[in-house]
């Protein structure tokens, strides 16, 4: 079965979501890496505006690929989620629901999804091409100066994922 969803994606919404689940995500959806996390969480604790609403994000941990002549983005394709993994309990406390990465995450981040109700998604890596076909529209709206890790805003429809990790810490990755 294939869930749709549309963004923002609330607490209730990834509470109701469970570990295999298939996944089509249209709306509104930010790309961020790791020089964006920690530049976004130094800004936030010298008490600045987060470029974007915080409350129900979701986070696509991608640094894309410039468009060529008549797309939107380049490939688009998910970076290793763990390398987030120092920011996102913090940003999740401040209301972040949804992750879309690759690869496992820490006990922290875990611990943090239960509290606050948050899912994490995977992305096929490897397949980034594939997946811009889903980007509607990319801008980029803080730290252009990152470059490929800048943050933007991105217009998705029927974005494919799986939940990888649930609300209640239910994992894909767990071999037992």
């Amino acid at each position: 079965m294939t869930v749709k969803l549309t963004t923002p994606i609330t607490r209730d919404t990834a509470r109701e979501l469970n570990a295999g689940d298939r996944v089509l995500i249209s709306g509104t959806i930010y790309t961020a890496r790791d020089a964006a996390h920690k530049r976004l969480l130094e800004e936030l604790s010298e008490g600045k505006k987060p470029p974007m609403e915080l409350e129900n994000l979701t986070i696509y941990y991608a640094g894309p690929a410039p468009a060529k002549p008549g797309q939107v983005i380049g490939s688009c394709g998910p970076t290793t989620s763990g390398r987030m993994d120092a920011y996102a309990p913090t940003l999740i406390s401040m209301g972040q629901t949804a992750m879309i990465g690759k690869g496992e995450r820490s006990p922290e981040v875990i611990d943090a999804m239960k509290k606050y109700g948050a899912v994490y998604f995977g992305a096929i890596g490897g397949a980034g091409a594939l997946i811009a076909k889903s980007i509607t529209s990319a801008e980029v709206i803080a730290y252009d100066d990152l470059g490929a890790e800048a943050i933007r805003r991105l217009t998705v429809s029927d974005f494919p994922a799986i939940v990888v990790i649930d609300s209640n810490g239910k994992s894909l990755y767990d071999r037992h």
